[in-house]
């Protein structure tokens, strides 16, 4: 057994990859008040596609931090909530949130400052010259 706490085997390295995906810790972090439908998840959340909704939820139930609830009836409904084991990972997510909310305008700016010092750098477009005879992507060629 290694020490290296960082391989992709280890503990530390799952925990950090199940958080790396955005729409993992905000839909955790949704379902923290209980069940909820997943027209009630998109209207809490907005800007995730229900693709994306379904998919994030599979890959959280596939992982045991969710839980779906499927009722028969006219019509059915679904739901889904937090495990147990779901329920774990509030704690960190509240800390990277209180880190974001202390931090947040720090590093926006830092990446506004990269931002302007990789475009004023670059060539103008006018005196770059193209390697290839083929048009832009997109170009018909024809003018």
């Amino acid at each position: 057994m290694t020490t290296d706490a960082y391989l992709a085997d280890c503990r530390a390295r799952l925990a950090f990859d199940l958080l790396a995906n955005t729409w993992n810790a905000v839909l955790i972090w949704v379902l923290r008040n209980g069940p909820q439908r997943p027209g009630e998840l998109r209207e809490r959340i907005g800007g995730i596609s229900p693709k994306v909704l379904t998919e994030t939820l599979r890959r959280l139930e596939f992982n045991g931090l969710v839980v779906r609830h499927a009722y028969a009836g006219a019509p059915p409904r679904v739901e889904y909530e937090l495990t147990a084991l779901g329920r774990t990972l509030l704690d960190p997510i509240d800390a990277f949130g209180a880190w974001a909310f202390e931090y947040g305008d720090e590093v926006m700016a830092a990446q506004e400052r990269n931002e302007h010092a990789a475009t004023s750098s670059e060539p103008s477009r006018s005196s770059r010259t193209s390697r290839s005879s083929h048009p832009p992507l997109g170009s018909s060629g024809a003018e």
